[in-house]
């Protein structure tokens, strides 16, 4: 079992070379992951966020993050505090896109809940703005 900061570590370092990359780089997130991870975002699938529905395999991983990245292009991903219990590590900060489509952007609170198992995520389920992302994907 990996150590609390660990996953921290594992973590911060994640999000780091996520903002770095503005996006474009989601190696990171695959290897973190787990091969059986459910991924959960606020948004659900809504019409226009479709990418968001549930994710419960690698394969489903990657059309998340395709859709992602065919819709939005990321102008920052900034994290604050880090609050660890156990197993599950709670992200809060702060993100912005702008859609691809609308030319829209929206800047939100963002928070994360990652559960991990043997030092790999085996649940994310992330919470932001869902109406702001909405309006901006709607134009």
């Amino acid at each position: 079992m990996a150590h609390p900061a660990e996953n921290v570590a594992k973590l911060k370092d994640a999000y780091r070379r996520w903002d770095q990359s503005k996006g474009k780089d989601t190696s990171m997130w695959t290897s973190l992951f787990s091969e059986h991870v459910r991924l959960r975002s606020l948004a659900a699938g809504k019409p226009g966020l479709e990418f968001t529905m549930d994710c419960h395999s690698a394969s489903d991983i990657a059309r998340y993050f395709a859709g992602l990245a065919k819709d939005w292009e990321m102008i920052h991903y900034t994290t604050e505090p880090f609050a660890v219990d156990a197993e599950r590590v709670v992200m809060l900060g702060r993100t912005s896109w702008r859609n691809r489509k609308t030319g829209r952007h929206f800047d939100t609170p963002k928070v994360d809940l990652a559960t991990f198992r043997d030092g790999r995520v085996v649940e994310f389920l992330e919470f932001y703005d869902t109406a702001m992302v909405l309006a901006a994907a709607q134009g």
